[in-house]
């Protein structure tokens, strides 16, 4: 199955500067998530992004905030989306098939997430080079859950490659000129 960009939309769960000094290797996963949010941008896939108890822990980190307009991001206090009462609509109003995931915790709030919107329908992508926590054991254990579960495990190229489809795509000379370096 692949991923198609006309069925899916991205979703970037709770990347927020308070949360990023104890993730494993956040200065990878921020530039990966970064990465998938401008291609998504290049593709016009449909994004939002979370925010786990905004008026505590504050917002988005600066560099992927810009991304996005301001009406795109939405708090929570549940771990998954799907059960937040701000983010579900917004999931359902966007009515896509397929859910491409990035964010952290991977256990947790990404983990839940997806698994929530497999439980509703939706074929579930989680980009494994765009997803972290605070251990590298618990993004690992995250992922072998997801895999378990049936959800698709992908990598950020896999998934810009697939939206793509072929080299002669309009977009295929910006992406490979800006993202294949």
């Amino acid at each position: 199955m692949m991923i198609d960009a006309q069925r899916s939309a991205l979703l970037l769960i709770d990347v927020q500067e308070k949360l990023l000094p104890g993730i494993h290797d956040k200065e990878r996963f921020v530039d990966n998530c970064r990465w998938l949010l401008e291609v998504g941008h290049l593709m016009e896939i449909p994004t939002l992004a979370s925010e786990q108890y905004p008026q505590g822990v504050g917002p988005t980190t600066d560099s992927l905030r810009q991304l996005l307009p301001s009406d795109r991001f939405f708090g929570k206090t549940h771990f998954s989306c799907v059960q937040a009462p701000d983010v579900c609509p917004q999931i359902d109003a966007i009515d896509r098939e397929q859910w491409v995931l990035c964010g952290m915790e991977a256990h947790v709030c990404v983990l839940q997430t997806a698994l929530d919107l497999k439980a509703r329908g939706c074929q579930v992508f989680v980009v494994a080079d765009a997803i972290s926590a605070r251990s590298a054991q618990d993004t690992e254990l995250a992922i072998a859950r997801l895999r378990e579960e049936g959800i698709r495990i992908v990598s950020r190229e896999m998934v810009a490659f697939e939206w793509l489809k072929k080299a002669d795509a309009p977009q295929f000379k910006a992406f490979s000129k800006s993202y294949l370096q």
